[in-house]
């Protein structure tokens, strides 16, 4: 038995492949079993060029656990090691048997995985010991033993063994005795080695019988050798791609629809993207595409191979052109990548352009799950802006689908204001904000439903791409100002007329800091109170909401304008009543308050023509005193027209109907308005 040291550059280059070459323990498996199938993969190069003139009886590359010694052992049939190979290979790390073999065999090779020679290592990331037996193809080889308990010092002798191959021995250290649990194994072997293109067996099929489940003979085979994404889209029906993503994604519902890669050139990509069905409310999953390289699973985080708004997508990428780094865990910034990401990007965007031609009925159907994903290509990706502008579709409330260029069409006649800007009316809730699209419809206007996830941010894009528009919510202002085709008059209400009335409208109202009560001369046939909301504050505390970087705006209390109609004759009847009774107090108080601001007048006119110094204390307590008391004042009289507004069941009733129309009526003020209601019938 020869004894020697493990050719190394550093003494402790063990416990830095166990703690930080790989950034998952599990990844052992992976690498153990790839190196298994590359050499499976060489020994059939071989055989197909004629360096290997024997049979391949057996590909399938066996897992097999032994809890009660503490053992994984991963088998092969492949082309195995001399004693020479395994002091080249094996003793002296990060010298790869993959490289040397692609470039010899670059033009005929099989699909050879390991470019490192640092795969086999990660074994001591788990084990306390590790084994190679191993008999290589080549005629008059002797089996070989190689054994290290994961120091720099080795031991290699020869070793009984008939079948050429490799078994690699794992002694499970105890900090890994997870992986002595036939749960965890199969699992890992479920991610990683899913779709490896040589038969993977870990154990026997077992099946019922006698009410009890029994092993069988035959073997459990954990993998598909030819998934959907390595043949050919011409040789694939639909029910092959609906059945590999049932197999990928079990619980999920059926796809949309899926785009084929096929790409040879001037990279190599392959694989099967799916539109998965996502509703707009729903928290939307990442992760779920796969990156393979040569059918071993490598990452699920795939940002910066797939386009941002690709990441929602399903499916499975396979390229052995993206550079890995020296765990195959991470990805490398590279030319290829980028050049991947647009050539995905262009694909998609393509098949959805033909889709859209092709069948624009299916297309409309399908919109609302796929509009999530569009929508975000569109606001985050400017390429796929250009491309996508053709075939994205706007929903109005009637259900009716346009693209860009169809709806600004629709609109231009009716919808351009006293500027000549486009406005694009919205409601982002049906029924929430009914009463207004119905408003803003009696006026011959169209609504677009803008109810997405990313609609805020998308509403704030179109406005920079579609020169001289605008988009307003319908519950932004009266139907009378939403598109102005003229300059307004102010109200035709007095001053004093406007404050009695601000006041005791103020009076029902819970939230009255939220409320500015303000006064337009409408039709009698608009409402008598109309509850609006300013466009740009509200969107932008939308999108402060949505972490879209306006955080002043996210702590801004809501705000709404109470819009009186000056020419409702329910308007007059409330100011008749209350006017009427509160006429005469309101008169005194009002000469007091003009009285006061006359002599504030006299005072700081006098001040005027003096420096702050020369401004006797008495005058400056005299002015204070006055501006007290005129607040103390109009405070009184806030105080009884809010007092009479709340007595006023009228008031009551119209604040009520514009804060249901606005879907603002709640809890106990909702019983109250139903009450009430009764009680006026």
């Amino acid at each position: 038995m020869q004894k020697g040291k493990i050719n190394i550059t550093t003494e402790n280059i063990f416990p830095i492949i166990k703690k930080f070459l790989y950034s998952d323990h599990e990844i052992f498996l992976r690498e153990i079993i790839s190196n298994a199938v590359d050499a499976t993969q060489k020994l059939k190069t071989f055989q197909s060029t004629g360096d290997f003139k024997g049979e391949i009886k057996d590909e399938t590359i066996r897992i097999k656990l032994d809890a009660k010694k503490k053992t994984i052992t991963v088998s092969d049939h492949g082309i195995g090691m001399t004693a020479e190979e395994v002091e080249k290979f094996i003793n002296q790390i990060a010298f790869s048997s993959a490289e040397e073999f692609l470039e010899k065999y670059k033009d005929k090779a099989n699909a050879i995985i390991g470019h490192f020679g640092m795969g086999f290592y990660s074994s001591f990331m788990v084990s306390k010991k590790v084994e190679i037996h191993t008999k290589s193809y080549k005629p008059g080889s002797k089996a070989v033993l190689w054994s290290c308990d994961g120091s720099p010092e080795f031991e290699l002798g020869e070793k009984a063994k008939k079948d050429v191959g490799t078994d690699i021995i794992l002694h499970i250290d105890t900090e890994s005795k997870e992986f002595l649990e036939e749960s965890r194994i199969s699992e890992l072997l479920k991610k990683y080695s899913r779709y490896l293109p040589i038969p993977v067996a870990f154990g026997k099929e077992k099946e019922w019988k006698d009410g009890k489940e029994v092993e069988t003979k035959k073997d459990n085979i954990i993998n598909i050798t030819h998934p959907a994404w390595t043949r050919k889209p011409a040789d694939l029906k639909d029910e092959d791609y609906k059945e590999f993503y049932r197999d990928m994604y079990p619980m999920q519902e059926e796809p949309l629809f899926w785009i084929h890669l096929n790409v040879d050139y001037p990279f190599k990509l392959t694989g099967i993207l799916y539109f998965p069905k996502i509703k707009n409310q729903v928290e939307v999953q990442r992760n779920k595409i796969q990156l393979f390289s040569n059918q071993v699973y490598v990452t699920d985080s795939v940002e910066g191979i797939v386009p941002e708004f690709l990441t929602l997508l399903h499916g499975v990428i396979d390229s052995p052109d993206i550079p890995l780094n020296v765990s195959r865990s991470y990805l490398q910034s590279d030319g290829n990548v980028k050049k991947i990401s647009g050539h995905i990007n262009k694909k998609v965007a393509d098949r959805l352009n033909e889709i859209f031609k092709k069948d624009r009925s299916g297309f409309e159907n399908k919109w609302d799950d796929l509009k999530l994903f569009i929508v975000y290509g569109l606001i985050s990706d400017e390429k796929f802006y250009d491309r996508a502008s053709k075939f994205a579709l706007l929903k109005n409330t009637d259900d009716k689908y346009f693209t860009f260029e169809e709806y600004e069409k629709l609109i231009k006649e009716n919808q351009t204001d006293k500027n000549k800007t486009l406005v694009y009316l919205y409601a982002n809730n049906k029924d929430d904000q009914h009463s207004y699209i119905e408003a803003a419809k009696a006026k011959g206007y169209d609504v677009l439903l803008m109810d997405g996830q990313l609609d805020t941010h998308f509403l704030s894009q179109l406005e920079q791409k579609l020169t001289g528009s605008r988009f307003v919510r319908v519950d932004a202002d009266v139907p009378d100002k939403l598109i102005q085709k003229e300059d307004t008059k102010g109200s035709s209400l007095t001053g004093d007329q406007q404050n009695i009335l601000s006041g005791v409208f103020m009076g029902p109202l819970v939230n009255k800091e939220g409320f500015n009560v303000v006064f337009e001369d409408l039709s009698e046939t608009e409402n008598p109170l109309i509850i609006t909301q300013s466009e740009f504050t509200r969107r932008m505390k939308d999108m402060s909401a949505m972490g879209g970087g306006m955080d002043f705006y996210g702590t801004l209390p809501d705000s709404y304008n109470l819009v009186v109609n000056s020419n409702h004759p329910l308007i007059g009847k409330v100011l008749e009543d209350c006017g009427k009774k509160m006429e005469k107090e309101m008169k005194s108080l009002n000469e007091k308050v003009e009285s006061l601001k006359e002599h504030k007048t006299e005072l700081e006119k006098a001040k005027e023509a003096k420096k702050e110094e020369e401004i006797k204390q008495e005058d400056k307590d005299k002015l204070e005193d006055i501006n007290k008391k005129i607040g103390e004042i109009e405070d009184k009289k806030n105080k009884k027209l809010e007092k009479a507004g709340k007595e006023n069941s009228l008031v009551c009733q119209l604040i009520d109907l514009a804060l249901l129309s606005n879907n603002m009526l709640k809890g106990e003020n909702l019983s109250k308005f139903v009450k009430r209601s009764i009680d006026l019938i």
